[in-house]
């Protein structure tokens, strides 16, 4: 059995109840009194019931000393911890679990303990600790079910010697300490990503302060996670891709083509891919000042830049939010080839708001409704 509610043997069920019996005196000093809150410090001892009571009893008297139940509202941290000190949440895993993500290699240890009290660092991890549990609180409301452990991820990216100085190892390993004494079964899984070669050195120096359970949750990833990029054209090695596009026009020399689309509301999109046959072109978007007639570039609004495009090579694709309605105008331009006409097929698309709201579109209903259908 886990251990856990809803999967618990008669032996464990019966040792919960004699351990909510045997510390109801601090039971209104902690933080939750549910069998979820209370199960995570028998499984934390092996269901042992005197070490679990001793446990949790020392908890409260961790929870006094250090102010705890205020830490959040009536402490900051020094300005020095909260520029310096790496960290964060980021978000939430699949299950609803908030998810902290460390950043290691850019930490300075010598400046940081040369600039903030052991003290500081210590009611700053206690604090983020505080703050995650709570944010599990809220999840398991919102999400209508229990939430109480975090997902973490260590970046080891430069990890390097000065991050194995006495000093901050020794502060580690009391912060590491103190969140398997006061924290237990807190932690769902912790990634560690881009390890160097240093990394086991720097993980014999804190293992023996995790307890068998946390080191069971630990995954290091041994292959570097690539970030992407934009890839180099020397990389290129093919001349186009193949693509459908709806439309084909030939732009003869020294001049351009105009094509326009009505935006009846702000927020659209206007979404466009276009390649060249031969050589590149021109292309920018306008906004129209004068709706029934045509306009020259100068006479409008540039509100996608002008600029050449070796579309030729490799396809073009883009978009346009579009923060005013009116009529939008894609050029492709010509004008300064005086030798070769240019081939272009394109494809334009004007998207709807992703969260268009129900006035927009009752506005969008009316004015296709006033439409004169006889002159299309």
């Amino acid at each position: 059995m886990s251990g856990r509610v809803g999967d618990l043997s008669p032996k464990q069920a019966e040792t919960l109840t004699k351990f909510r019996g045997n510390i109801q005196d601090i039971l209104p000093s902690l933080p939750a009194q549910d069998d979820h809150f209370l199960l995570r410090w028998l499984r934390a001892r092996s269901f042992n019931l005197q070490k679990a009571e001793s446990m949790i009893r020392k908890h409260v008297e961790f929870r006094k000393q250090m102010k705890v139940d205020t830490l959040t509202s009536d402490w900051e941290p020094p300005e020095v911890i909260t520029r310096y000190f790496a960290g964060g949440m980021c978000g939430y895993d699949k299950a609803g679990s908030p998810i902290w993500y460390d950043v290691l290699g850019p930490l300075d240890p010598k400046g940081l303990m040369h600039s903030a009290s052991k003290q500081d660092f210590l009611k700053t991890k206690i604090r983020d600790c505080e703050l995650l549990r709570e944010e599990c609180f809220k999840q398991s409301k919102k999400h209508n079910k229990h939430i109480e452990a975090i997902t973490m991820i260590y970046d080891c990216e430069n990890l390097g010697m000065k991050h194995l100085w006495k000093p901050a190892v020794e502060l580690y390993g009391e912060v590491l300490t103190m969140f398997e004494d006061n924290y237990p079964e807190g932690l769902k899984t912790l990634f560690v990503i881009k390890a160097p070669k240093i990394f086991p050195v720097a993980y014999n120096l804190i293992k023996h302060f995790l307890s068998e359970d946390t080191r069971k949750k630990i995954q290091v990833l041994k292959k570097k996670i690539n970030f992407g990029g934009d890839v180099p054209k020397s990389y290129y090695i093919l001349e186009s891709i193949k693509q459908q596009y709806e439309n084909m026009v030939t732009v003869n020399r020294g001049s351009s083509f105009q094509s326009e689309y009505e935006v009846l509301f702000p927020g659209c999109v206007l979404r466009w891919q276009f390649m060249t046959e031969s050589a590149d072109i021109g292309f920018g978007v306008y906004l129209k000042t004068k709706i029934g007639e045509r306009q020259k570039a100068g006479e409008m609004v540039e509100v996608v830049p002008n600029q050449r495009y070796n579309s030729h090579l490799v396809p073009e694709d883009g978009t346009f939010t579009c923060q005013e309605p009116g009529v939008y105008v894609l050029r492709f331009d010509n004008t300064y080839s005086i030798i070769h006409s240019k081939k272009v097929s394109y494809s334009v698309e004007v998207l709807l708001p992703d969260k268009g709201s129900e006035a927009q579109m009752d506005d969008l209903g009316k004015k296709i409704k006033e439409m004169d259908v006889s002159k299309i």
